[in-house]
């Protein structure tokens, strides 16, 4: 699926409801006295969906994956601090919470993961470096991809014709008295 914003993309979407309910939980007066703990945990989850937002404006693949790299390390912070409040006695109360926000930033780091994987060798520039003949050679790749899938699907569907002329086929021979099948 093509996205032309990144507020469309899943991934953006679920790091900012992360940072939006981030902000709210770090409220909860089990942060006071906790030093800048509260404030660390609104930046870090808050950076996650800012570099998916900026990786995907910046217009080049190479940049784009840059920010992803960096927003997954983000995730990364906010999940070791949830990591450091799991052994912290005053945050007991918080057990649920903690665990929730945890998977919530695995998942996102995986889905950062799954698509930098996939733009890693793409042959894809990005937007900033698109002019008519990179158009142009993108269009007949993809034209290209799509004849060969067609012809990949004609050669099943004939094969499986030829198989089920066959099957007839030794049906008709095994049973003499019966006359040939039509095709």
């Amino acid at each position: 699926m093509k996205y032309d914003r990144f507020e469309d993309l899943p991934v953006w979407q679920a790091s900012a409801d992360l940072a939006a309910k981030m902000f709210v939980w770090t409220q909860h007066p089990s942060f006071r006295g906790k030093g800048d703990l509260a404030n660390q945990l609104q930046r870090a989850s808050l950076s996650i969906s800012n570099n998916i937002a900026e990786g995907f404006e910046r217009g080049t693949t190479k940049e784009l994956l840059q920010f992803l790299y960096i927003g997954r390390g983000s995730a990364g912070e906010v999940r070791s601090m949830l990591g450091v409040m799991r052994r912290v006695e005053c945050f007991e109360a918080l057990s649920n919470e903690i665990e929730d926000f945890g998977k919530q930033c695995e998942s996102i780091s995986k889905q950062l993961y799954g698509w930098a994987s996939s733009l890693q060798n793409s042959p894809i520039e990005g937007r900033r470096h698109l002019n008519d003949q990179s158009r142009n050679r993108y269009d007949y790749r993809q034209r290209l991809e799509q004849f060969d899938n067609q012809q990949r699907n004609w050669k099943r569907e004939f094969e499986l014709r030829l198989k089920a002329q066959a099957v007839q086929q030794q049906q008709f021979e095994e049973q003499p008295n019966q006359t040939e099948p039509e095709t």
